[in-house]
């Protein structure tokens, strides 16, 4: 060692030597140049312009995150100003002398060193403080700052004599330094001042990762083209790490597919694992190796969870270590870390090479550590990992979690964690596993067939458990719903109800989801059997459930169940209130249309219908076609039949009307038929059948069917006017008096067809009177479509008594007093030269319903020859040719 000075400083003829004698190694003073496949990012360059402006600028990230090119570039674009000295720091500067050696050598390299007066370390194992202070007065005095970059800190981060020296160096310096830090880990200086005094930038391991579209580019610069969707998952698997993208883009740019290279990556054997266990694994001690390794089987790690996997207690120092150092070890709170992914696959290889075997006994030990810290949810990955699949059937239903499997955010998760059990998987846990997954994939037959196993077994070994009594009796609650056997889902109720009040409501309170479930499915059954009231009560009750992420699903049933319910009693405006709030349920839990029952759209198209609003019914009726659940739903299935059969109807399409009713002939097996599906059935073919002019088949179909619903009832009514039969028609109406319940689209029809009886019987006043009733009652919800069906009849009564719809402007045109075009003294503008007779107009709604002639005729008791007499004028006056035409040109005109 060269002999040192009297005055502590080594002579100007050696100052190119370290303290150690060592020659000063020129190229860790130069700036790297980043290679031609380099990628800008300007987002972090705008993160460093600060740095020019405060003492400290700390660029902290793992291994081959980029930190250095980011540094380098930032400084050849200009952002760092022109007085910049660069140092690469190595292992040998955690010697003081060394270190400070070599600063003051990259200062004046770069044209800012201090003069020979401040001096050099004599030792490589100290300086002197002296020296220190005379190089912050030098700095001090500098007109603008110097920037000095320190690359590869870490090498030195443990050194507090280095870190101790650095600080007091920048605490005294003034405004004549600004220092930039590249490490791997935190150096030791005193952050939490510099944070808390804004006079710190940051650059984070989480802002070195890449964006998808930096992967890109990335990838465009090495000549690669990927997909969008294939940048984005490499972006992902690789955790945006710039050294892994960098190396599996070298690795894919050799295979004929890169995005099928990227896909199959095996990350066990590439170069990527290589570097990682080169630069990370194998760089710790070997206790510490042994903990990752084990480790990599977690997604998340607390110290007490790999003590159990290690056999041993020194986690909490190690994983502190590790996260500091930067070794792809992430805190994430609460003393919990993170392996980054891909190190944490990498690891896994590794693992089942140098472990073989041991993979398994690992997974035992996490799932009975966390079993046991009450998180039964990250438990459960690991027993199934361990291959013990009858265990983890019977933990999953013991821990009441049968219902996450139907329901909730997890559903999915749980349902490709148990896709994997073997068919052979003994118990009749096992069976309601497999129960739960054939129902939610609407696959009855199947699930019923475990089901039954799972009952004829679930007295094995001895008397069952409450949690498994409860599975599975939530089950056949679902499995009745699906058969549509709401006594047997009434049954099954019952037992799920017997169960809870077995278990401990604290056990209980983790699991809204099995009420809500129960509930839902039973109010689901009870509908579709036609017990109104019971459906109501239940759905009601699940409704008010409390809301969350497990029970928004069964909410958003329930509340479209209710609004059905509305519907098919008569109440409209209720019908909307809660189907649009069950959309608002289902936006607010995050349910894409896919996964919404389609029964809420279903009403609120009905609604509208109702409403004559054809073009809105038939915008719902597409958002109900947009959910996947409704095919396999036979209340949406029989709805969205029926409502398919009234829009051809509102639009004079009668065969096809009746065609589309043929879908409901017969419910698809296993499922019962239901009574109210029946009567909806039975009443659209009639009405079909009344618009075509056959009154003698609506009636026999109705008769045929013996539905005694008011709306069967008015059909019933209007095919009896139809025929003649007043008297009858009236019976039938006074059998059924209004005003016991019913909302008001049943009243309105009601009091129509009472009103269309009157009339017929010759009771002017009668009508007159119960048809003003029926605009009163229609106004509140603008129930145009009854007025719309009633018939020839009304137009004639309102023609002859227009006060009756003076203030009713929300009825459809042709009914708000005369059309302009009826006047006989006074012709259309520029429509019709010559306007219709009443006569005439009474011909042509005839021929709008596809009467015959001869049908027309008898109808409005004329002669065929005056009736074609009158269908010469109406084609004339329409300047028509056809019967088509003439109805076609008629609605352009408002004249039908």
């Amino acid at each position: 060692m060269p002999r040192p000075s009297s005055g502590g400083h080594r002579d100007a003829a050696a100052e190119r030597l370290t303290p150690n004698g060592d020659p000063l190694l020129a190229a860790r003073f130069s700036v790297p140049v980043p290679p031609s496949t380099f990628v800008r990012r300007p987002r972090l360059v705008a993160r460093l312009a600060p740095g020019g402006n405060v003492p400290l600028t700390l660029v902290n990230g793992p291994a081959g995150a980029g930190k250095t090119l980011l540094v380098a570039d930032w400084i050849a674009t200009g952002g760092a100003s022109s007085r910049v000295a660069w140092l690469t720091v190595e292992d040998e500067d955690n010697g003081p002398g060394v270190f400070w050696t070599y600063v003051l050598e990259a200062l004046r390299r770069h044209g800012f060193g201090p003069p020979d007066a401040v001096g050099s370390p004599a030792r490589p194992g100290e300086v002197d403080h002296s020296l220190l202070a005379r190089l912050a007065a030098h700095l001090s005095e500098q007109s603008e700052p110097v920037v000095l970059v320190l690359d590869e800190f870490d090498r030195v981060a443990g050194s507090t004599e280095v870190a101790d020296e650095l600080q007091f160096v920048l605490r005294h310096v003034g405004d004549g330094l600004r220092l930039v830090v590249i490490s791997r880990t935190e150096p030791l200086l005193p952050l939490h001042r510099y944070r808390a005094a804004g006079q710190v930038v940051d650059i984070r391991g989480a802002d070195l990762a890449f964006l998808p579209q930096e992967t890109a580019e990335l990838l465009s610069r090495h000549g690669m083209r990927l997909s969008e969707q294939g940048a984005r998952a490499l972006t992902e698997w690789t955790g945006g790490w710039a050294a892994g993208l960098r190396l599996c883009i070298l690795a894919a740019q050799q295979a004929e597919d890169p995005d099928v290279f990227l896909k199959d990556f095996e990350a066990g054997r590439s170069t990527l694992a290589d570097f990682l266990l080169a630069e990370v694994l194998d760089t710790q001690p070997g206790r510490t190796q042994d903990l990752m390794l084990r480790s990599s089987i977690l997604e998340q790690i607390h110290p007490d969870l790999a003590n159990a996997l290690t056999g041993r207690d020194d986690a909490e120092p190690i994983l502190a270590g590790l996260q500091r150092a930067n070794a792809f070890v992430e805190s994430i709170g609460h003393s919990w870390y993170r392996l980054h992914p891909l190190f944490a696959e990498i690891l896994r290889v590794h693992l089942r090479v140098r472990c073989p075997g041991l993979e398994p006994e690992l997974h035992r030990r996490a799932a009975r550590w966390l079993s046991e810290a009450g998180l039964f949810a990250e438990a459960l990955p690991h027993a199934a990992d361990a291959g013990d699949w009858e265990h983890t059937a019977n933990q999953f239903v013991e821990e009441l979690a049968i219902g996450r499997l139907l329901t909730g955010l997890d559903a999915e998760r749980l349902d490709r964690l148990f896709s994997t059990m073997p068919a052979d998987t003994p118990g009749p846990a096992a069976d309601l596993v497999r129960t739960a997954r054939h129902l939610t994939r609407h696959d009855v037959d199947r699930g019923l067939e475990h089901l039954r196993r799972a009952q004829d077994n679930l007295h094995d070994g001895g008397s069952p458990s409450a949690a498994r009594r409860l599975s599975c009796a939530l089950l056949r609650v679902l499995a009745a719903r699906m058969i549509g056997s709401a006594d047997l889902a009434e049954d099954a109720a019952q037992d799920v109800a017997a169960a809870e009040r077995a278990i401990p409501a604290e056990r209980l309170e983790p699991h809204p989801e099995l009420r809500a479930l129960t509930l839902t499915d039973l109010g689901s059954a009870q509908l579709w059997a036609g017990r109104f009231d019971a459906a109501r009560s239940t759905l009601s009750a699940a409704a008010q459930l409390g809301d969350g992420p497990d029970t928004a699903v069964p909410r958003h049933e329930c509340l479209s169940r209710l609004a059905l319910i509305d519907f098919l009693r008569g109440w409209p405006d209720r019908a909307e209130r809660h189907a649009r709030e069950a959309v608002a349920e289902a936006e607010r839990g995050g349910l894409p249309p896919a996964a919404r029952t389609g029964v809420a759209e279903l009403v609120l198209a009905s609604v509208a219908l109702d409403r004559d609003e054809l073009g809105t019914a038939h915008a719902h009726l597409e958002q109900v076609f947009a959910s996947s659940v409704a095919p396999h739903d036979p209340i949406v299935r029989a709805e969205v039949t029926l409502l398919r059969s009234r829009l051809l109807l509102a639009k004079g399409h009668s065969r096809a009307a009746l065609r589309v009713l043929d879908e409901l002939e017969k419910p698809p097996a296993p499922v019962e038929p239901s009574p109210w599906v029946r009567d909806r059935t039975a009443l659209a073919r009639a009405n079909a059948h009344l618009w075509e002019g056959r009154p003698e088949a609506a009636a026999e179909i109705l008769e045929e069917d013996g539905a005694a619903g008011p709306e069967s009832v008015v059909a019933a009514a209007r095919a009896r006017l139809a025929v003649g039969s007043e008297h009858e028609a009236q019976r039938l109406l006074d059998a059924f008096p209004v005003g016991h319940g019913e909302g008001p689209a049943v009243t309105v029809r009601m009091l129509l067809a009472r009103a269309q009886a009157a009339d017929a019987l010759g009771d002017g006043f009668a009508a007159q009177r119960l048809t003003a009733r029926a605009l009163s009652t229609a106004r509140p919800e603008e129930l145009r479509r009854p007025f719309v069906e009633a018939g020839p009849w009304l137009h004639r009564l309102v023609r002859h008594r227009p006060e009756l719809t003076r203030g009713h402007d929300w009825l459809p045109p042709v009914l708000v007093g005369h059309p302009p075009t009826q006047h006989a003294h006074e012709p259309g503008p520029g429509i019709m030269a010559e306007p219709l007779s009443e006569r005439e107009h009474e011909v042509l709604e005839r021929l709008a319903q596809t009467m015959s002639t001869e049908e027309i005729a008898a109808d409005l008791h004329l002669s065929v020859n005056t009736v074609k007499t009158h269908l010469k004028n109406v084609y004339r006056k329409l300047a028509v040719r056809r019967r088509g035409e003439a109805v076609r040109h008629a609605r352009e005109l408002h004249l039908l």
